[in-house]
């Protein structure tokens, strides 16, 4: 099938969408079908033999300078101009805004593609290319609405007002995810939650899990860990992370052993988790990375001696499986997907409660302690992996339902 996968943002190495963009146009190319990627900015990294179309916006968030002004010649269409309002309201427009760029780039070339597939923008766009004939499908790593209720949860009053202006496009979401034919999710907790909390047929749903390049994320061939290293991904500033209980464990464990945090992500100055690390003293024991490429990542993964997935709620989790892939020691929380994820406690992973950093600290204290638990969880951690979680069985799953989307639009036109 040709299919266009739209995406409207794709940071190459740092967060989910890029990675799942990337990784699912090289496994249904793998398989077969021929794909072109459509994105807004930040764009995706993709290898030479994939289509790619940008599909350009103000780039308002970019950095080093967020909430930017553009210029005046930088507004070359009404879009642009939506953008920019939304942006001044306090509203996060992208989603809405590449949606009817998408929709404007497809309206000239519905005779290109045999499928649209949106990587959960979600947009009011995504209606009108399914007017024009093109069978549209989505994938939903999970609801964003579980976020915004995370964030209200932790924020001050008058922060509150703005969050609720900013994640005001879950509620286009809901509507137009209500009306598309066909979803993919990435687990059975998100599959869960997108019925209770977009109101999504059931029938309408599938579970198609996320993969991992086992190849590069591979146990290090010398076999060897940087000893009381621990690594996690986590997102400043983003209480659904849990990021402040994994620094309030970090010291904890510190005080019985030497121990080493490195978390890939970006820290945000002035924020709560830099708060929390003067607030622990633990400015010496915690650095950040960040922009890894896979082999740089897979590198870290391999030199550490437990990961850690902190969160307080996940739809699937790419660094739980990334980790397992390298044969790295797992703890992670019972948030979410994450046991559908990782499986049982003990296998490949030791499941804490989430938020509980006692319980934190004590799992990563006992696995740096112990070198035949490390080994063992490692061992079924890779092990789980190769099982269960390829982006070849991603592909033909997706491809499956491209394939019973595209039959039901044609007999819906028939008819």
């Amino acid at each position: 099938m040709r299919v266009a996968l739209l995406s409207y943002r794709s940071k190459p190495f740092c967060g989910g969408q890029g990675v799942y963009v990337r990784h699912l146009a090289r496994a249904l190319t793998d398989v077969g079908h021929t794909v072109e990627v459509l994105s807004g900015p930040p764009y995706p990294i993709l290898d030479d033999d994939i289509a790619f179309t940008a599909l350009p916006s103000l780039d308002l968030y970019r950095d080093p300078d967020p909430f930017r002004l553009p210029r005046l010649r930088e507004f070359r269409t009404p879009v642009d101009a939506l953008e920019f309002a939304l942006m001044c309201t306090a509203a996060f427009p992208e989603p809405l805004t590449f949606s009817l760029r998408a929709w404007r780039h497809l309206r000239s070339r519905i005779n290109d593609f045999d499928i649209v597939h949106d990587n959960q923008s979600l947009g009011y766009g995504l209606l009108g290319i399914a007017r024009l004939g093109l069978p549209v499908v989505a994938t939903v790593h999970h609801p964003v609405t579980i976020d915004r209720r995370f964030e209200l949860a932790a924020a001050s009053w008058h922060r509150s007002f703005s969050l609720r202006r900013w994640y005001g496009f879950t509620r286009m979401q809901g509507r137009v995810v209500r009306r598309l034919p066909a979803i993919a999710t990435v687990s059975s907790a998100a599959y869960d939650d997108i019925v209770s909390e977009f109101e999504v047929e059931p029938r309408r749903l599938r579970v198609i899990p996320n993969g991992v390049d086992s190849e590069s994320f591979a146990p290090p061939l010398d076999a060897s860990r940087i000893a009381g290293r621990v690594v996690a991904t986590a997102s400043a500033d983003v209480p659904l992370k849990g990021l402040v209980p994994l620094l309030e464990a970090v010291a904890k464990v510190r005080t019985e052993r030497d121990v080493e945090l490195v978390l890939v992500g970006k820290p945000k100055s002035g924020g709560v988790a830099d708060a929390t690390l003067d607030r622990l003293g633990l400015r010496d024991c915690v650095r950040w990375v960040n922009g890894l490429s896979d082999a740089a990542l897979a590198a870290l993964l391999g030199s550490a001696e437990v990961a850690v997935v902190p969160s307080l709620y996940e739809g699937f989790s790419l660094p739980a499986i990334e980790a397992m892939s390298c044969g790295t020691a797992l703890v992670a929380t019972t948030a979410g997907a994450l046991p559908e994820v990782v499986g049982p406690d003990g296998g490949a992973a030791l499941h804490v409660p989430p938020g509980d950093s006692d319980a934190l600290a004590l799992a990563i204290g006992r696995v740096l302690g112990d070198d035949a638990l490390r080994e063992r969880l490692g061992t079924g951690g890779r092990q789980r992996v190769l099982d269960n979680y390829t982006w070849r069985a991603t592909a033909q799953a997706t491809a499956e339902m491209y394939a019973e989307a595209a039959a039901s639009s044609r007999r819906a036109a028939e008819c």
